[in-house]
């Protein structure tokens, strides 16, 4: 009996953080919103930043956490926070500065697709896993035509084309970061969810520092703009819960679950930024946008049924 049980709460811990991972990734499409003084090449590094110097005080003051990489574990972990990290969420600013929140919060909606059908297992039948596909994919359809409404965002036709551009690049590498992290964890086992979580915090605050360095804009010109203090708490905001945290539960995730699952749970982060979109413009949805949400929400639990 406790052999059957095993498997089933696995199942339950790794989609519970999948969930919690997702709810902590919508934060980051009201991000900007939320901090307009800061360009995005700013608003990324004090992101990740923090995230970096979170990883740092854990593994220097915390006992338990002092676990240092080898230099190849250094390696992979500095590849996959430019896939995952720093690359891919600077990508996604310029996607919502240019294109705006909603069409680059369905393209990035389309990476549990490519996950699914990159990550399945050899022993799942292609046909256990078309329901959920056919629900996701029906429900993006549905939010991209409740979204269509004959303008375009940003300054202009050439801003919005450069928006998706830059959405399109943003999901294909967190796509290879999905796939790629949850490869290196199975083959890593010894290295737990959250020391990798730190190891990939510290490479990608330091990368995020030298690109902040480089281009980004000088701390004297920062200190000075208006709202600085606000955005400063949302960098720090979310380099703990929508770096370090919701790291933490994504590799949680990826330890328990086929990536295919995995690439399925990505939904709920679309669900959620969606959400929060809302509630930040103080609207409510449209028929077609409850039913995608519906469909959406159909979707995973259609792919947790595939994969018990």
């Amino acid at each position: 009996m406790s052999e059957r049980r095993e498997p089933s709460r696995a199942l339950t811990t790794g989609v519970l953080a999948g969930l919690g991972a997702g709810a902590l990734w919508g934060l980051v499409f009201v991000a900007p919103h939320m901090a307009p003084g800061l360009s995005s090449l700013d608003l990324a590094a004090g992101r990740f930043v923090s995230y970096g110097l979170v990883s740092v005080l854990l593994l220097a003051v915390v006992p338990g956490a002092r676990a240092w990489p080898s230099a190849s574990q250094a390696l992979w972990a500095l590849g996959l926070s430019v896939l995952g990290f720093t690359g891919y969420y600077w990508l996604l600013v310029l996607a919502i500065r240019d294109a705006g929140t909603e069409v680059p919060t369905l393209i990035i909606g389309t990476i549990p697709l490519w996950v699914m059908l990159l990550g399945k297992p050899a022993g799942l039948r292609w046909a256990a896993l078309l329901p959920g596909l056919a629900f996701t994919a029906t429900g993006l359809v549905l939010m991209m035509h409740a979204q269509h409404d004959g303008s375009v965002p940003g300054d202009g036709p050439a801003d919005f084309a450069r928006g998706v551009f830059w959405a399109v690049a943003a999901m294909a590498c967190w796509t290879a970061f999905s796939l790629l992290n949850a490869t290196w964890l199975a083959r890593h086992p010894e290295v737990s969810a959250a020391t990798w979580a730190n190891w990939l915090g510290l490479a990608t605050g330091a990368g995020a520092l030298a690109l902040w360095l480089v281009f980004g804009t000088p701390a004297a010109e920062l200190a000075a703009r208006p709202g600085i203090g606000l955005a400063v708490v949302v960098c720090m905001a979310t380099g703990l819960g929508s770096a370090w945290l919701a790291t933490v539960l994504w590799n949680m995730a990826s330890q328990q679950l086929p990536a295919s699952l995995c690439g399925q749970l990505i939904v709920s982060e679309t669900v959620f930024a969606l959400l929060y979109s809302f509630v930040w413009d103080g609207r409510w949805p449209t028929l077609f946008q409850w039913a995608a949400g519906v469909l959406f929400t159909t979707g995973i639990l259609f792919s947790i049924k595939a994969h018990r």
